[in-house]
């Protein structure tokens, strides 16, 4: 479990990175970090582990500071960084030297490459792999001293189609042992993908922490889609009762304000058959980018 008590990093009098942040990041699922570029998502991940001193406030991983834990990669394992390994050095060696540091037993390290599909390039240098591969090593070394405690900051970049599929699975295969998985990324479609829950900030604030169908909801978009030979008739059945319509192609029908019970119950009424009857919530990009809008700190302006 990940604490955060009132966590906060200021930089100078006028720079705050991070602002009061209280949350708990729990075991057991998978818990997507989000916020705009510059939100405070790094520095966050950086004063759990101890990388970067607060201001003021706490961090603690399982009740304790992580610069209190002795052998740490045995309670929290990250990665932060897929280029902060020296390129001279192999795969092998990278995690051997991390192992030794750490107490752990030199088979973990062919284990982990294993895991992570390494096992023929473990000997190679890192400085002639590719972001992915080094992605790959990152994980390996997160992973290295079977901790509890998970943290991946940007873990999809640099990997192709294969790659990201088999993190999301590593993931929740994490999560679903009772480990605390922690997750920042700007890619919002992976992490809708593998995330259950979302902690969401804004220069430095707390925005949300809930459940990614929570989240979504909170963006005011939901619609019922309806799919219908007859859209007219059913079209002005509905705007009689308060519902708005946005009709599209093939007879579809976008409808807000009414339930789809409600739909349902004036199509039958009027002999109106129905081909499709779904709710669509906004996706995670469209209520992200709606409830962030006032926190994004570089933000394009259209020009003519």
């Amino acid at each position: 479990m990940i604490e955060l008590d009132g966590l906060t990093r200021r930089y100078g009098r006028n720079t705050t990175a991070v602002d009061d942040l209280t949350l708990t990041v729990r075991p057991g699922r998978v818990t997507g970090f989000l916020g705009p570029n510059g939100a405070g998502k790094s520095t966050t991940l950086r004063m759990v582990l101890g990388l970067t001193t607060p201001t003021s406030g706490t961090a603690t991983v399982g009740g304790v500071r992580f610069r209190e834990l002795a052998r740490g990669l045995r309670h929290a394992g990250a990665l932060l960084d897929a280029a902060d390994v020296h390129g001279g050095r192999s795969a092998r060696a990278h995690l051997a030297s991390l192992a030794r540091s750490n107490g752990i037993g030199a088979a973990r390290v062919d284990e982990v490459l294993g895991q992570v599909g390494l096992d023929d390039a473990a000997d190679r240098r890192v400085g002639a792999f590719s972001l992915g591969m080094r992605q790959r090593v990152g994980i390996a070394a997160a992973l290295l001293g079977d901790p509890p405690v998970l943290m991946f900051d940007e873990p999809f970049n640099g990997l192709d189609p294969e790659g990201v599929r088999w993190v999301r699975e590593l993931f929740r295969r994490l999560a679903a042992e009772g480990r605390t998985v922690f997750v920042s990324s700007h890619l919002m479609g992976e992490v809708e993908h593998c995330a259950d829950h979302l902690v969401v900030i804004g220069r430095g604030r707390l925005i949300a922490d809930e459940s990614l169908d929570e989240f979504a909801a909170r963006a005011g978009h939901a619609e019922v889609v309806v799919r219908t030979p007859e859209p007219a008739t059913l079209t002005t059945a509905l705007v009689d009762v308060g519902a708005d319509v946005r009709p599209d192609a093939g007879g579809v029908l976008a409808v807000t304000g009414v339930s789809p019970e409600r739909i349902a119950e004036l199509a039958l009424g009027l002999r109106i058959p129905l081909h499709q009857l779904t709710t669509r919530t906004a996706s995670l990009e469209e209520a992200f980018m709606e409830l962030t809008a006032a926190d994004v700190e570089y933000a394009a302006r259209e020009t003519r």
